[in-house]
């Protein structure tokens, strides 16, 4: 089973920048898939962004061009950078991940299956306006 450790996260105006980072640990398998989705108070959990083992991402249409996911494979650790932050991106963020897994539009449309898949315990990010 995966297991994930978050950092980051915590609380910014509108316009202001956070970054989250996620190490993980425990891959079945050489390929993988990590990202992070995010839930906010009566609503449903939304993929953020995902990045698979070859380095291929994917975003939610509402934060591209404002979030950056990146990954340091040596390490198992992947970082979401985000840039100017709105009030509607305060959420609960997690990070999640699959191994084995490739399809990157997938894991974030999707979520990762339960029997293979890890999640981070969450960090709050909030954005004030």
């Amino acid at each position: 089973q995966v297991q994930l450790v978050e950092s980051g996260g915590g609380s910014v105006q509108a316009g202001g920048s956070l970054s989250l980072s996620c190490v993980a640990s425990g891959f079945a398998s050489s390929t993988y898939c990590m990202g992070w989705f995010r839930q906010a108070p009566g609503k449903e959990r939304e993929g953020v962004a995902a990045i698979e083992r070859g380095g291929r991402t994917n975003y939610a249409t509402s934060v591209k061009g404002r979030f950056t996911i990146s990954k340091v494979s040596t390490r198992n650790t992947v970082f979401l950078q985000m840039n100017s932050l709105e009030p509607e991106d305060t959420a609960m963020y997690y990070c999640a991940a699959d191994s084995p897994c490739t399809q990157v539009a997938r894991f974030l449309r999707e979520g990762p299956p339960v029997s293979t898949s890890g999640w981070g315990q969450g960090t709050q990010v909030t954005v004030s306006s």
